[in-house]
Parts: structure tokens; C-alpha cells; sequence
């Protein structure tokens, strides 16, 4: 510290002689106040990790670009979402609970620029693209003096009563999902960019208020003004920049202009004398930690070593954020600085250098190189400056940030979505019809999105819960020809595109095909297949196809480029379950992921009552029997047993067997006749030479499709 000791006898000393004084006395006060004592605490390295929701929290003025947990500052009770779900092989309906809170937290005690990524829990939340990770609204205030109060605030507290926290920037989180966080607020630090460029540590002290002006200093590309005390921050930025306190509250740093003095032995005092402390009393290294932005602003340590110094060690905490190279440099040049600063003279002057004020710099007249007045004093009519030696300016030296372990910043990308009804595809019969939802992300940090249901075209919408699990889909480049359900279509392959990269398909045998593997939707008809060539480009080719499975032999060779494919999992479908009403009508789902906030993923899905109705009978057949009788048969068909089994039929229906069969002549009115079994025998009489046939088999919920056969029955013949 830069001391002043006065010795006046003799008189009061006024006039000019009287103003330098005062000027000392001024300058040595400025340097206690703004220079740190003990006691004072300043910014620390740990003051920006932990989120904080206390009362009377300081808030840091933020400058360049800064890694912060902010304040929380507002926010609401958590919000219970249900989601009912239909459950999946033998397994009954399930209700699980998400929850989302809404909050404020503010960032920075001046105004910023913005806000880049967002961390929550150490994970990403928010990407470099600006991309969200999970599902939430985000509104940012910058900081104006004329920031109005946000709307979902006023909306919770009312018109009047909620603050708008002018001068204070402050970010809005509306719905944030908390299922990947534990169902609890995470723990959130942004990047907050408070300038456009690194900020000099001498104009950060300036705009705090702490000096009236500065010398250029070194540059620190985020720094957070923080801590019980101005001085002590003050202090920080000097020591940061190797610089110290001058006249008029003025931070020197470096070498500059210099007042040249010469000691002419005033006094007295004889010749000027010169003191170099040992060279123990220089630690051997000098650690510096700091924010480094190539660590995501997790701290960085820079080491700087000397042959010549003792056995110690010095730390030096930096809270501020400065690349490798930049730490690495002032470690190195405060190093050079403790041994440099060994060298200490006194020079003895008149009267006339009271001007010379403690923390100018000087040139001693016979000696090399520049110097810091330390020390001044006035005693017996003589001015003594107590001076220490500058180091010169350490050259940048390049230096790593070692190893780094970011937060994965994986890209969600906008959601991708199908609906469609689909057949029983786990042997359970369904009561009602069944909506089946499959969706995923065009990036591979994707998760869920939530889904809203319209069964009335669009006039209103329900929430329907949300996605369940990451589908394999994507959309049809070439799509196959038509092909015969009861054999291996061998001739025959479909190209697909997925949404992503990081989807793959894999190759089956046909043992495991024949237990349901490789089931897909392709546009409306379920195929199945054995081979999965990867084409690149996300393209895959597909052979060895099984066609129109499960009843779905009526979509075969009708798919067109652009129709969806879907690989059918369990675990990936969101199935949901429509009133009967909804069989025969087109319903609309929207699909609302991190990415698509305000613009939800739409699709639309006819439902027909595949996943509800019995299926078509199938070998409608008829035999002429003598007296001119004829005896229909055909065979029924269920869709919860499909695995053949050698003189088994298949299983019953629960609610038992009842054909239809309606009989349309050529001329005449058509008539309906039901039967209890797979078989009907015309009545007598009946014209067949140009009849058609329809079976339709009944379920509860309606009829099947019907088995059609034209009958042409000419002289017993058939």
C-alpha cells in the first residue's frame, strides 16, 4: 500500500504547499478505501455456481459474456398432468403424473445482450443453437429502465401488483417440464452475454464506479461485479491486471508516462538507496484459477513456474472468465512481477516534488527502467519517495485447457409425428377403437412431446397426456408393388428414409419374424421383413417382405412416396382409446416438443374400426348340392390368434358367432340373412345364375368388411 508520513514544524503550512499535502493525504485515503483492506470480501470463484431464491441476494452487473445461477425470483407451486394411457399385452389402462412449475430468475444487475446455452442440472437445457432440450416456454428480459412486467406474472399477481424489476435482467421459464429433473426445479446457470466483446478490467472498475479512470488494461472476457464491498472488487480487477491505485482514483497499469526525478542527496540524506529482498521470498510457482470458456466456464488452472524462486507456492483465485493462453499469461506475468518487485529505491528530493504523488510512475536519473512510487514522505522540509521497480510486459504464451468434458449438445430438432389406427398387434381384443401415436425428432436429443386430440375437426382440443418413447420413422422413397399376403413377397423390396442418422433398422431371420419381429406400418398396411440394407444418407432398403399382416391385405401395393413408415414397438406407441363414435370419422392430433413451442407437429387419421371390428371372412366358396340347392361356406378369421396351428381352429370370438350374409341379384332387391355358423345353404328357389354374395362377420362393435363372391350357376354348374 502507498503510504504518506508528514512531519510539519514550525507553522501551518497553507497555499500551494498546503493543496500538494492534501493531495496526498487525499490520494493515500482514496487507496485505503478503494485498494481492499482486511476483511473486505470481493467476488469468488464459487459465487456463480449455486442458484439462489433467498431475500436480499445480491444480483452481479454482469460484463462480456458470463456463466451465472441467477436468482430465483418468482415462481409457482408445481402443476399435476395427468395422462391415461391404454395399457399393452394383458396389461390393464395406466395413469402416470408429469409436472411443470413456472419461474423467474434474474441474471445480471445491469442490462445485457442476451442469453446463449442454459444448463439445468449440469445438462444441457438450452443448446448453442438456441434449441430446447426439454418442453417450456422462455421469455428473457434484458435489463431496460423501461422493461415492462411480464405477462404470466401479471396474469399469477395480478395487474398492478407485479413488478417489471427495471434495470434488472431476468429470464421467464412458462411450463417448464420437470420430468428429466426428478420432478423438481433443477438447478439452472446461463450464459449471459452482458457485452459484445471482452471488456478491459480497468473499464469494468470505471463503470462500477469504483475509479474515475484507468490505463489500458488486460482484457477479461466475462466478469460478474459481486461481493460485500466496492473496494475489494476494485482490487480484484487492479490485481488482475497487474495495476494499482493513482492519484485521483485513477488505475495504473504497465509501463507508461513516466516523470524523471534525480536524487541530488536533499537533505541530507547523502546518495538514494537501493534494497533487494531475497530471492526465497518468490514462491517457485504461481497457480492461477479462473472461468474458462472452453470448459463451459467451469474453472481452469494455469501454473507458472521460476528456477530461481523459494520453496512456497502462491494461489491466485480469478473469478472471471479468461481463456487458457490469457491465464496462463498472467500467472506468468504476476510471477515476474513478485520477482521484479524485489528491487526497491529511495530517492530524496526538495520541495518542488511534492507533486509527485504516491502511485506515479517515475525514471530515477542513473538508474535503468521504470518505477511505481510506493511510499512518499515529508519530513524536515524534505520529500522521500519510496519506489519500486516495474516489471516489463509479459509476451501472450499459448496454453491448453487440458481435457474437457462438455454437456452432451445433442440437437433435438423439430417433432415428428404419426397417427393411425392400428389392428390388435398384442393379441388383446379392444372394446373401444384405438389411436396410435408414433413420433420423434428430426436430432437425436429428442425425447417426448405432448399431444392434444380433436375428434370434431379441430373446433376443440384435449389433452391426451404424451409421447411415449423415440420411434423408428420416417417416410417412403420407393414403395413396393403389389404382392400376394399368403407367401414371402420375394420379388419385391420398399426404400425408406428415417428422420435422423442415428435410427437403424436390423435384419431378422424368419423364426423371429414369425414371432412378430420387424412389424411396420408402411403407409396402411402392415408389412414385416427379414433384410435391412443401410443405403446411407439415412435410406434403407427392405426385402424379404410378409404382407398385409393382420388383416391389413386391402392396403397392399396402394402406398405412394412420401407415406409414412413406422416400426412398430410397444414400448415407442402411444396408444390412445376414442369414443365408438370416432369409427368412420377423421381425427386430428397435435404434437408440441421442446423445439416446436408454438408451432406444433400435426397428423391426421382415418378411423375405419381396424383396431375394433372382426375382420373380413377370408376362402368364400360355393358348392353346387343336389336338388338344385347351393351350400355357401367360408372361413372365419380372429384378430387375437394368428399363429397357425395344424387342425386347431382359430379362437372363438368373446362375443360369440354371427355372420351376415346379404345376397344382391342382378334385378331385384337385395336381402340379408344371419347365421350362427361359418356356413348357409340358398333357399330353394333362389335365381343363381348372376347372384353376388356378401359375408360380413358381426362383432359388438359392428360388422367386419365383407368376403365377396359373384355366383354364376349354370346347369348345376358353378
Amino acid at each position: 500500500m502507498a503510504t504518506v508520513v508528514l512531519t510539519v514544524a514550525g507553522g501551518l503550512i497553507g497555499g500551494p504547499w498546503g493543496a500538494a499535502i492534501g493531495a496526498q493525504i487525499g490520494n493515500a485515503v482514496d487507496h485505503a478505501v478503494f485498494g481492499g483492506g482486511k476483511g473486505r470480501e470481493g467476488p469468488r470463484l464459487s459465487d456463480l455456481k449455486v442458484q439462489t431464491s433467498s431475500y436480499g441476494t445480491q444480483i452481479p452487473k454482469l460484463f462480456g459474456t458470463m456463466r451465472v445461477a441467477g436468482s430465483v425470483i418468482w415462481a409457482t407451486d408445481l402443476v399435476e398432468h395427468r395422462n391415461r394411457q391404454s395399457g399393452g399385452k394383458g396389461q390393464p389402462s395406466s395413469t402416470t403424473y408429469s409436472y411443470t412449475a413456472s419461474l423467474a430468475v434474474a441474471l445480471s444487475g445491469r442490462p445485457i445482450l442476451g442469453v446463449g446455452r442454459i444448463w439445468a442440472d449440469g445438462q444441457l437445457l438450452r443448446g448453442a443453437a438456441g434449441d430446447f432440450k426439454a418442453r417450456t416456454g422462455f421469455r428473457l428480459h434484458l435489463g431496460g429502465e423501461d422493461q415492462p412486467a411480464d405477462p404470466l406474472i401479471i396474469a399469477a399477481e395480478g395487474a398492478g401488483l407485479a413488478p417489471a424489476h427495471r434495470g434488472t435482467a431476468y429470464a421467464v421459464f412458462e411450463d417448464l417440464e420437470l420430468g428429466p429433473y426428478g420432478n423438481r426445479i433443477p438447478s439452472l446457470t446461463f450464459e449471459v452475454q452482458a457485452d459484445a466483446a471482452p471488456v478491459q478490467a480497468g473499464d469494468i472498475a470505471v463503470a462500477l464506479g469504483a475509479v474515475e479512470a484507468s490505463d489500458p488494461t488486460v482484457a477479461l472476457a466475462g466478469f460478474a461485479a459481486q461481493g460485500t464491498n466496492l473496494g475489494a472488487v476494485a482490487q480484484l480487477l487492479a490485481d488482475a491486471a497487474g495495476g494499482w491505485f493513482g492519484e485521483g482514483r485513477v488505475l495504473r497499469c504497465g509501463a507508461g508516462e513516466a516523470i524523471m526525478v534525480s536524487d541530488d542527496g536533499v537533505g541530507g540524506k547523502g546518495r538514494a538507496n537501493r534494497s533487494i529482498a531475497a530471492a526465497s521470498s518468490v514462491p517457485r510457482t504461481l497457480t492461477l484459477s479462473h472461468y474458462d470458456p472452453a470448459r463451459d466456464y467451469q474453472i481452469g488452472v494455469q501454473r507458472a513456474g521460476s528456477l530461481g524462486g523459494g520453496p512456497g507456492e502462491r494461489r491466485i483465485e480469478l473469478p472471471a472468465v479468461i481463456d487458457a493462453g490469457g491465464a496462463r499469461t498472467l500467472a506468468e506475468a504476476a510471477l515476474l512481477r513478485a520477482d521484479t518487485e524485489r528491487t526497491r529505491r529511495s530517492v530524496h528530493l526538495g520541495w518542488e516534488a511534492l507533486t509527485v504523488s504516491p502511485g506515479a510512475r517515475v525514471r530515477i536519473a542513473g538508474s535503468p527502467g521504470i518505477w511505481r512510487v510506493d511510499g512518499w514522505k515529508l519530513e524536515a522540509m524534505t520529500v522521500s519517495l519510496d519506489c519500486v521497480a516495474l516489471a516489463p510486459e509479459v509476451a501472450p504464451i499459448p496454453a491448453a485447457s487440458g481435457r474437457v468434458s462438455r454437456a452432451d449438445d445433442a440437437v433435438v430438432g423439430r417433432t415428428m409425428v404419426h397417427a393411425f389406427e392400428l389392428p390388435p398387434i398384442d393379441d388383446i381384443t379392444s372394446a373401444v377403437p384405438r389411436l396410435a401415436v408414433a413420433a420423434a425428432g428430426a436430432g437425436p436429443a429428442w425425447r417426448r412431446a405432448a399431444l392434444l386430440l380433436s375428434t370434431d375437426g379441430g373446433t376443440s382440443w384435449q389433452a391426451t397426456g404424451g409421447t411415449r418413447g423415440i420411434a423408428v420413422i420416417g417416410e417412403i422413397r420407393v414403395p413396393p408393388g403389389p404382392a400376394s399376403p399368403l407367401i414371402e413377397d420375394r420379388r419385391n423390396s420398399v426404400e425408406v428414409a428415417l428422420a435422423h442418422d442415428g435410427m437403424q433398422l436390423d435384419k431378422a431371420d424368419t423364426a423371429e419374424v414369425d414371432r412378430g419381429a420387424n412389424l411396420a406400418m408402411l403407409g396402411d398396411e402392415l408389412i414385416q421383413f427379414t433384410n435391412a440394407q443401410p443405403l446411407g444418407d439415412r435410406r434403407w432398403r427392405l426385402s424379404g417382405l410378409w404382407r398385409g399382416r393382420r388383416g391389413t391385405e386391402h392396403a397392399i401395393g396402394n402406398q405412394s412416396a412420401g407415406d409414412r413408415f413406422v416400426l412398430l414397438d410397444p414400448d415407442t406407441l402411444a396408444m390412445i382409446d376414442l369414443p365408438h363414435t370416432a369409427v368412420g370419422t377423421e381425427v386430428q392430433l397435435l404434437a408440441e416438443g421442446a423445439a416446436d413451442i408454438g408451432d406444433p407437429a400435426g397428423a391426421r387419421a382415418t378411423v375405419d374400426g381396424i383396431s375394433l371390428l372382426p375382420l373380413a371372412p377370408v376362402h368364400l366358396a360355393a358348392q353346387p348340392l343336389p336338388g338344385g340347392r347351393v351350400q355357401l361356406r367360408w372361413a372365419r378369421r380372429s384378430r387375437t390368434d394368428w399363429f397357425w396351428q395344424d387342425h386347431v381352429d382359430v379362437a372363438p370370438a368373446p362375443e360369440g358367432e354371427r355372420y351376415r350374409v346379404t345376397l344382391i341379384p342382378v334385378s331385384g332387391a337385395s336381402w340379408m340373412v344371419d347365421t350362427l355358423a361359418p356356413e348357409m345353404t340358398l333357399p330353394i328357389g333362389t335365381d343363381t345364375s348372376d347372384l353376388g354374395i356378401e359375408v360380413r362377420q358381426l362383432g359388438t362393435a359392428g360388422p367386419s368388411p365383407a368376403a365377396t363372391l359373384s355366383l354364376k350357376i349354370q346347369g348345376g354348374e358353378t
